[in-house]
């Protein structure tokens, strides 16, 4: 079976005014959760976005977390997302196979 990974956006860090824009956002704070079987494992960071003066500008209330998104795995690269998935994938498979047990002593059956 395999993991299926959820981004999320939780929170938007913005220069008030940059530009000649306001609310421009140039850090993002994500969870990426993932699920299988029914265990469940997730991840927080933080990542910088590279704002440019010619870029397209969207007004921050125009944003959606889609959009975000895009900007985020652009900004992370290909490598860095998959370690991130790859992460949270070892987790799942910790919590089903457990690399450490602590099993009852076997003088106290």
């Amino acid at each position: 079976m395999a993991t299926t990974y959820t981004w999320s956006i939780l929170q938007m860090d913005a220069y008030p005014e940059a530009y000649g824009e306001t609310d421009v956002v140039f850090n993002v704070h994500w969870t990426l959760t993932g699920e299988e079987a029914g265990f469940t494992s997730s991840i927080y960071g933080s990542q910088g976005l590279n704002i440019a003066p010619d870029a397209t500008f969207t007004p921050y209330a125009d944003l959606t977390e889609d959009q975000v998104i895009e900007w985020l795995l652009d900004a992370m690269g290909a490598e860095q997302v998959a370690s991130c998935e790859e992460t949270v994938s070892q987790q799942i498979n910790n919590l089903i196979v457990p690399p450490v047990v602590t099993p009852p002593l076997p003088w106290s059956a």
